[in-house]
């Protein structure tokens, strides 16, 4: 199987001999996978060098011009270095691009804490009007690049990962799926944590709910799988920062007496960086340390 990042490469390339409005900005990460394209469109394949400001400041004016930028580099420096950019020249400018990051919370975990990046959709909440995609397979990330190319002069993040999930999963954006029924608690798995928490979850009463999406966050979809069950207990298992997506819970379940657990990446640094894989276990979201975790807070 291909990884998202590759997908990401070839559908984008396509995407550009089809629509003479989009524009692909780069800062070096992945400039070989747009080798051709910028042989074919060189006007509208940018690469500006290791100048993060500068990428997401020349998205900006390619976007006040008229063009569909689709910007990208490692998630650290698509939205926390150049926060003031993103704040500033799309946000305050009201206008749109499709940001895609590439090594999410810890997949470059043995380059350091320079590229991991576990912060970045907290950081997107603070701003108004964006859209954020966390595909879970690459089918599901070829579906949301598309989707969000086309999606007019929306502001989007697509959180792009090398953890997948073994199948792709039919996607609505921004509504989250039942994959699973069950009356004791709701799991909420985003992206790339489906399988695991499928796996956490075997032979529990739970229902798991699945989302590509998480912003907008489908209020009414959890608040209706909270409502069924027997217990209206949530628990939100997300693959950035533990906790992110609980004031959205917390609003959607606002009519309902509730509890919320959150599960995600840890505030703590984790100094011996290791493989994405011991980062999975030290923060707790692999399905041997999700499952305790899980029946502890329902008491099963």
């Amino acid at each position: 199987m291909d990884t998202m990042r590759d997908r990401f490469g070839s559908v984008v390339s396509r995407l550009l001999d089809d629509d003479p409005r989009l524009a692909v900005v780069l800062a070096v990460i992945s400039g070989d996978r747009f080798a051709e394209a910028a042989r074919a469109h060189p006007d509208r394949v940018i690469d500006v060098g290791i100048r993060e400001q500068l990428l997401v400041g020349a998205a900006g004016g390619l976007a006040l011009a008229g063009l569909r930028p689709i910007v990208h580099t490692f998630a650290s420096f698509l939205i926390e270095r150049p926060f003031e950019q993103v704040k500033l020249d799309l946000g305050h400018q009201g206008v749109g691009a499709v940001l895609v990051s590439a090594a999410a919370s810890y997949d470059s975990a043995a380059a350091g804490r320079t590229h991991q990046c576990p912060g970045d959709v907290a950081l997107l909440d603070t701003l108004d009007g964006w859209t954020v995609h966390v595909p879970g397979h690459p089918d599901e990330a070829e579906a949301l690049l598309r989707h969000a190319a086309a999606d007019g002069d929306t502001r989007v993040y697509v959180r792009l990962s090398d953890q997948a999930n073994a199948a792709a999963r039919p996607i609505e954006p921004g509504r989250f799926r039942q994959v699973r029924e069950g009356r004791a608690g709701v799991v909420l798995a985003v992206g790339p944590m489906l399988d695991p928490v499928l796996a956490a979850t075997e032979g529990l009463d739970v229902s798991v709910l699945y989302a590509s999406t998480v912003r907008p966050f489908d209020a009414a979809g959890v608040a209706a799988a909270v409502g069924r069950a027997d217990h209206p207990d949530l628990i939100l298992v997300e693959p950035y920062l533990a906790g992110t997506s609980t004031p959205f819970a917390t609003e959607a379940l606002s009519a309902l007496p509730h509890r919320i657990l959150a599960l995600g990446t840890r505030r703590a640094e984790l100094r011996r960086y290791g493989t994405a894989a011991d980062h999975a276990r030290a923060h707790g979201l692999t399905a041997a340390t999700l499952r305790p975790r899980i029946e502890g807070f329902l008491q099963l």
